[in-house]
């Protein structure tokens, strides 16, 4: 006859309770001087989330905030990559794990900084698949507590979050951190985008978790030879999705072929393309996230001081 959990007596001297009960206060603690924790999310992928991420948060932090940002996808990191950092290796003290400095003073923490730099993927042990699953779901939870709770982040306006795509992840972070000012959704023009976006809409509303706003990506087209943006796509419909939740238009970000180059380079777009149609766009996506939140740019954190 197999044993529940109430037939077993203590926890065999593991003491999982008082470890589990370590973490969440060292979790506490760490997002205690953190203003805002906003997670970036698609529920499908192939949206270009990762760009949007890095370029936003760039954004915000030519404004002089401090933030930083978490590659929350264990299997498919990119942040590294995009903002110059693969190579480094965050240092490890006794007090946790040192994020590493990327462009405008970013904080970034990825697992891509803690593998060999090959193409050895992150696997889970398991005896059958669909232990794998199981376990991969549970593991994937407990890593993004992990990095949470043990990166010294220091005093923050803004930690953003690349989750994986995949409505079930807004649930896993809403039960990890409680205290999430909120997420962002990003879509695509695409009806497939749409229908996917509406089920991760629905997920958060149903959870109560704060939606800050809705991005469309790659809405139109912004050709660097012309003197306007062109027709070559058409614009979606994602600000009526926005108006049919009731969150915030954070904006359209046209089709820039100069976007994919610079995550390639390392060094965020919006960095160096300022003046551009995109770059504009990312920085008027700043100001209105900080007004999601009810507050102007001036009144953040000195950058750089924990």
């Amino acid at each position: 006859m197999p044993k529940t959990y109430k037939d077993l007596a203590g926890d065999g001297g593991s003491n999982i309770v008082g470890q589990v009960t370590e973490q969440l206060a060292r979790l506490q603690a760490r997002m205690q001087p953190i203003r805002n924790k906003v997670a970036v999310v698609s529920g499908k992928g192939g949206v270009g989330k990762s760009a949007i991420t890095v370029n936003l948060a760039t954004a915000v932090a030519m404004e002089g905030a401090a933030v930083g940002i978490l590659d929350a996808d264990l299997n498919g990191p990119s942040i590294a990559k995009m903002t110059g950092v693969r190579g480094q290796r965050p240092m490890i003290t006794a007090e946790g794990v040192q994020p590493v400095k990327g462009p405008a003073e970013l904080r970034i923490m990825s697992m891509d900084l803690l593998l060999p730099h090959d193409e050895t993927p992150v696997t889970w042990q398991a005896t059958t698949p669909t232990d794998a699953y199981v376990w991969r779901s549970s593991m994937e939870g407990t890593a993004l507590r992990e990095f949470l709770s043990d990166t010294i982040w220091g005093a923050l306006d803004w930690l953003f979050l690349d989750l994986p795509p995949g409505t079930d992840r807004i649930a896993t972070l809403a039960d990890i951190l409680p205290g999430l000012t909120g997420i962002i959704l990003v879509t695509i023009p695409s009806e497939v985008s749409y229908l996917v976006v509406r089920k991760s809409l629905a997920l958060a509303r149903n959870l109560k978790i704060p939606m800050l706003g809705l991005i469309e990506n790659m809405a139109g087209y912004d050709c660097q030879y012309c003197q306007t943006v062109g027709e070559l796509f058409k614009p979606g419909e994602g600000s009526q999705l926005a108006c049919d939740f009731g969150i915030r238009f954070l904006g359209e970000i046209p089709f820039d072929p100069r976007l994919a180059r610079s995550g390639d380079s390392g060094i965020p777009f919006v960095a160096v393309h300022q003046d551009t149609t995109t770059g504009r766009t990312f920085q008027a996506m700043a100001r209105e996230l900080w007004a999601a939140i009810g507050l102007e740019p001036e009144g953040h954190i000195e950058s750089g001081k924990p």
